[in-house]
């Protein structure tokens, strides 16, 4: 694989195994940790919903620049259906959270513009990673017989399944910001900006039973299984050859896992904290272990 592919996706492990602990101890100003309407930085918040459209459009948008052009790759095989798939699985997921989901959501707390610019970069660099990696002469040969592989196709069907249920859940929460509108809970705060205050209530349903966060576990489940599908498993005899060996797919699992674990731990503590009636059973992210 070239150069700059390694440096983005070896980076990429670095960087999420350097900002996971962090993460634990600082909440990123967005959702329901978005600062208060009296913190001196809410300058720089800007609105939820087309923030979030902007930074999540980068992903699909190199992703498919980097698998049609192939600018990183010296050479480039033919695209073989295989990979056609998979590349419609990844731009799948990417116009329902880049589109679809924000634009049929009612409200959404204001960004900060520091966690736009994060998500921004991330999707860049992972769109190119990502792309880069299903284009490739490696990719074309580990997919060179995958219609015949189990792996292959159990990976698209868990992905599917993976990718209902993130639907699921974030219906779940969609349908708690459209009823308190319709209601008249979400309200706004008494300040110059009016910005608004979002309701949160506790979320009921499917595997929000066991966890706080279901949508987060199932966005695993997508990606991993792509992972399966897509490229060999990295070998876990070293950190050395972890290293060496990891490929765009995994490095998208292992990232997501890092960065959004650490959210999800204080987003349940968070739900502890404002209900006292919150079911003390569920864990959250993992149902019965985290």
């Amino acid at each position: 694989m070239p150069l700059t592919y390694d440096i983005i996706s070896k980076g990429f492990v670095v960087i999420a195994a350097a900002t996971c602990p962090l993460l634990l101890f600082v909440n990123a100003p967005f959702g329901r940790f978005t600062l208060p309407n009296d913190h001196v930085l809410t300058i720089f918040n800007v609105d939820g919903i087309k923030s979030w459209i902007f930074m999540e459009l980068f992903s699909p948008i190199t992703f498919t620049y980097a698998f049609t052009q192939a600018p990183l790759l010296d050479h480039v095989s033919p695209v073989s259906a295989p990979q056609g798939l998979l590349a419609g699985l990844f731009l799948a997921h990417y116009l329902n959270r880049a589109l679809v989901s924000p634009l049929r959501t009612p409200s959404r707390s204001r960004s900060h513009l520091s966690v736009v610019l994060a998500g921004m970069c991330f999707n860049i660099f992972n769109g190119l990673m990502m792309g880069t990696y299903l284009r490739s002469d490696i990719a074309h040969a580990f997919l060179s017989v995958a219609f015949r592989r189990p792996s292959y196709w159990g990976g698209i069907l868990i992905w599917l399944a993976g990718f209902t249920g993130n639907i699921l859940h974030d219906e779940i929460l969609l349908n708690i910001r459209r009823n308190a509108k319709a209601k008249g809970k979400a309200k706004y705060e008494d300040d110059p900006a009016k910005k608004r205050a979002e309701h949160y209530a506790i979320p009921h349903g499917y595997l929000y039973k066991y966890i706080s966060y279901p949508n987060y576990f199932c966005e695993w489940v997508e990606w991993i299984a792509f992972a399966f599908a897509a490229a060999p498993l990295p070998p876990l005899s070293s950190p050395a050859a972890f290293m060496e060996n990891i490929h765009g797919p995994w490095v998208f699992v292992l990232s997501e896992i890092l960065l959004m674990l650490p959210r999800a731990y204080k987003g349940h503590q968070w739900y502890l904290d404002k209900f006292a009636e919150y079911p003390k059973e569920r864990k959250a992210v993992v149902p019965f272990i985290i």
